[in-house]
């Protein structure tokens, strides 16, 4: 009985509703009525999208709305010519929004085209086209970090993006293809979760832009907890900057021992003067023995010290101090960097020396 009550009541609500158009009527239409092609939308990849993972085989994620005045008959999706997906059976048979998986995408240039025909056989095609990028392979050994700044700036062993902040950063031409330009406040930021290896090494090019006449260039140091506004605790990880020296700008090496904090600055022999335009190749290796500053594959400074600590060292900063090294003034350098490779192991000069060459040609 009050299973009878219950849908009665549910009849009367609906018939309520629809009596003051709370919920539309559903009325047949003739498909002699329909004027329209379907309509195609892709939400997912667009034309142009470029998947770059770390896989040569991967998955992709086909997104699309289909829509049709009167109803849709079916939608055909074909990849590289061949049907991988079709579509017979719609919640709403004027809009359907349809996602599949296609797991077996491999590198290259491939042609996504989805086909619509609504009831009156009228039909619609649409065509993206989009690339798998091939993964990048290490060249060196060692290398755990490679971030060309080839028009974006993802870094290419792990396809970490970074946090891009401030505004104005973008690119330039490099020494190899494009080359990362900084900006008045802008810099990069990419998880650091790799790189805090017993042995670390870095390599880059900079072409030097002496305004602002500090800044930091690549920065691994833990959160200053003390002074979270102005920060600059410099017990742990590494600082490279550089400050005025005359009209010359001094390349400056900084790292934290655990309990305080060591200093490789070469001097006049790590000066670069800005006027010359030009680019230089700078290197820096860290063992827990040594550290060493390299300026176009020769050695500006050097020396002993008790080894580095690495805790809470999670993030590297590329183009600037900030947010962890700024109290002193080292923020954001318009500078370009390029070609910027780390290692976890200490290069030699010799290495250094090769992969300048390799850049070079």
């Amino acid at each position: 009985m009050k299973k009878l009550q219950l849908i009665a009541i549910m009849f009367a609500f609906s018939f309520t509703a629809c009596e003051q158009s709370y919920i539309d009527d559903i009325q047949a239409v003739d498909p002699g009525e329909d004027m329209e092609a379907p309509s195609i939308s892709f939400n997912f990849p667009l034309e142009g999208t470029q998947i770059r993972v770390v896989e040569d085989i991967t998955s992709i994620n086909i997104d699309l709305e289909v829509t049709d005045d009167i109803e849709i008959d079916w939608v055909a999706l074909t990849l590289n010519g061949t049907e991988i997906a079709r579509f017979e059976e719609f919640l709403d048979f004027r809009r359907a929004l349809l996602e599949f998986e296609y797991e077996n995408l491999g590198n290259g240039e491939h042609v996504l085209e989805a086909r619509a025909q609504d009831l009156s056989g009228k039909e619609t095609v649409e065509t993206v086209n989009f690339t798998k990028i091939e993964p990048y392979r290490p060249i060196y050994e060692n290398e755990v970090f490679y971030a060309p700044f080839d028009g974006d700036f993802t870094e290419l062993v792990r396809i970490n993006n970074p946090d891009v902040n401030g505004t104005g950063v973008g690119f330039a031409e490099g020494k190899v293809g494009r080359a990362y330009r900084g900006s008045a406040d802008g810099f990069l930021v990419y998880p650091a979760d790799n790189l805090t290896n017993e042995e670390f090494s870095a390599v880059f090019w900079y072409k030097l832009n002496g305004d602002p006449n500090r800044a930091g260039i690549l920065v691994m140091s833990a959160p200053d907890e003390d002074n979270p506004t102005n920060q600059n605790y410099r017990e742990k990880g590494f600082r490279l900057f550089r400050e005025a020296a005359g009209p010359n700008q001094r390349f400056k090496l900084n790292v934290g021992n655990g309990s305080g904090d060591n200093w490789f600055d070469g001097g006049p022999a790590a000066d670069i003067d800005p006027s010359e335009d030009d680019w230089s190749h700078i290197a820096i290796t860290i063992s827990q023995q040594t550290c060493t500053v390299y300026i176009d594959g020769e050695v500006v400074s050097h020396g002993t010290y008790p080894g580095i600590d690495w805790e809470n060292c999670d993030i590297i900063s590329v183009g600037s101090g900030a947010p962890r090294f700024v109290e002193w003034g080292h923020r954001s350098t318009q500078s370009l960097i390029d070609e910027l490779r780390i290692f976890d192991a200490v290069l030699s000069q010799e290495q250094i020396q090769n992969i300048m060459q390799n850049e070079m040609n």
